[in-house]
């Protein structure tokens, strides 16, 4: 099992933990982690894009002129696509762009992910993360001693709202719960700052 050192929201090493090899140390299977990133950001696309076809634009009901003797392309209305102000051809219209993924594509994906963190000696475990009231400098303070300067995932064992609220006026920086990580979020920030009870809690769902 690989060691990680364990630290105060100081920045100082209180202690030594174990990660459990079949959630933290994986190879990591970048396929799976790319088709989980897709499909999430697939499924936040709200789809609400929308054109009018020649028949919701208003007018065109005459045809122009007669079809034959002008000298001019025959024409039926004015609000055919090639027409100003005319309708769009073939264009967009509301859909939803979600799709699901495997279960077991989706378990993989978040375990390479955990691993590749681990692998990159991105993870920081925190001995007791807790932050009373919204203090947002309390947050950046842990972040200056922690030596984080670029994007951050602070993950807590349970929806904590302070640790939102403190976090979220910080450039860069998202907290969330173990029940809300993502593949997404964990390879999209730079550091990976957890709490120790968060680990533990990972690893009761993902040890199975």
């Amino acid at each position: 099992m690989a060691k990680v050192d364990v630290f105060d929201m100081n920045g100082n090493k209180v202690s030594e933990t174990e990660l459990n090899d079949a959630v933290f140390g994986i190879t990591p299977n970048e396929a799976v982690m790319h088709a989980c990133v897709v499909n999430y950001l697939a499924n936040q696309r709200q789809g609400t894009q929308s054109t009018l076809t020649r028949t919701e634009v208003k007018g065109g009901g005459r045809k122009p002129y007669r079809q034959k003797g002008t000298g001019h392309a025959r024409q039926g209305s004015i609000r055919a696509p090639q027409w100003y102000h005319g309708g769009v051809a073939l264009g967009p219209k509301p859909r939803s762009y979600r799709y699901t993924l495997n279960k077991k594509v989706r378990r993989l994906a978040m375990l390479s992910a955990l691993s590749q963190k681990v692998l990159d000696q991105n993870i920081i475990v925190i001995d007791n993360l807790a932050v009373e009231g919204f203090k947002t400098k309390t947050i950046a303070n842990m972040l200056k001693s922690l030596e984080i300067s670029g994007k951050a995932l602070i993950v807590t064992q349970d929806a904590d709202k302070h640790v939102y609220k403190s976090a979220q006026n910080i450039p860069g920086v998202k907290a969330s719960a173990v029940n809300t990580l993502n593949v997404y979020d964990i390879l999209n920030y730079d550091a990976f700052i957890v709490s120790k009870g968060a680990v533990a809690k990972i690893e009761e769902v993902y040890a199975k």
